[in-house]
C-alpha cells in the first residue's frame, strides 16, 4: 500500500522508489511555512518531493530548489517535479548539505528555507541504509542543518522546520549559535488530550517577538479539527 501513487489535489506523488513514505509530518509542514514576499526556497532533505510541490502550489516563488542525498529519492523526486504543473520551477540537487553549502554559500542567499529533517536516535535503527538515511539525525544533524541553513538563508529570510516536541529544546540553543532566532512556534498535538507530538518552528535572524499557538489535528479518530482541515484543504483530496 505505501508504495502506490499518493493523489493530492493538484498533483501526484509517486513515493515506490523512496525510504520514507508521505507523512502527516511533511503536510503539516508545506501547509505552515509562511510563503509571503518569498521568491526563492529550498527544500532541504526533499524525499518525494512532497514540501516543495506544496511550496509550487502555493506561491509564485520562480526558484524552488530542493536538495536529496538518496539517489532513487533525488531520482523519484526528480520525476515528481516533471510530472507536475510546476515542472519548470522546481529543481534538485543530488547531493550532499555540506557539499551544497560548500558550493552555494556566496549564491544568491534564499528567502525561504524548509525542512522536514530525519530526527530518530542510532536506538531506532533498521535494517535498511536508505531508510535509516531519511529517518536518523545522525544523516542530518540538527548543527549542521542549522549551521549550513545560516549561510544560505537572506538577511529577511525564515527557516522553516517541523521536529519532535522533545528536541525543541536542544534546537533552540543550536539555533542561537548561528544567530537564528524563533518568530513561531506551533505546538502539534493529536487530540486535546494528548501530548504534545511535534513543534513546527520558524526561524529569523531577526525577531520583534515571539508568537506561540497551538494545533490540534483530530476531535477523535479520523474527525478533524476545523483548525487542521483550514491548514491541509488545498492539499488532501478528502479535506
Amino acid at each position: 500500500m505505501p508504495n502506490k501513487p499518493f493523489y493530492f489535489k493538484q498533483f501526484k506523488i509517486e513515493q515506490d522508489r523512496c525510504a520514507m513514505k508521505i507523512g502527516t509530518d511533511g503536510v503539516l509542514l508545506g501547509a505552515w511555512a509562511p510563503i509571503k514576499n518569498t521568491e526563492s526556497i529550498l527544500d532541504i532533505g526533499t524525499g518525494t518531493g512532497i514540501i516543495a510541490l506544496m511550496m509550487a502550489q502555493r506561491s509564485e516563488a520562480m526558484l524552488i530548489d530542493a536538495l536529496e542525498i538518496d539517489e532513487d529519492a533525488y531520482e523519484q523526486s526528480v520525476d515528481n517535479f516533471e510530472n507536475s504543473d510546476w515542472g519548470d520551477r522546481l529543481f534538485c540537487y543530488h547531493a550532499e548539505f555540506d557539499e551544497f553549502v560548500e558550493e552555494m554559500k556566496d549564491e544568491e542567499k534564499y528567502d525561504l528555507i524548509i525542512s522536514n529533517p530525519p530526527f530518530y536516535g542510532p536506538e531506532f535503527k533498521t535494517t535498511s541504509e536508505a531508510r535509516d538515511k531519511a529517518r536518523f539525525q545522525d544523516a542530518l544533524p540538527f548543527d549542521l542543518l542549522l549551521g549550513g541553513s545560516s549561510k544560505l538563508l537572506a538577511d529577511r529570510g525564515t527557516l522553516s522546520i517541523i521536529i519532535p516536541s522533545d528536541a525543541e529544546a536542544s534546537l533552540l540553543k543550536i539555533a542561537e549559535n548561528f544567530k537564528l532566532h524563533p518568530s513561531k512556534i506551533t505546538y502539534v498535538k493529536g487530540n486535546s488530550k494528548s501530548k504534545v507530538k511535534r513543534c513546527l518552528i520558524n526561524f529569523k535572524f531577526k525577531v520583534d517577538s515571539l508568537e506561540k499557538d497551538e494545533l490540534i489535528i483530530e476531535t477523535e479518530r479520523h474527525l478533524y479539527t476545523e483548525d487542521y482541515k483550514n491548514l491541509v484543504k488545498d492539499f488532501y483530496l478528502k479535506m
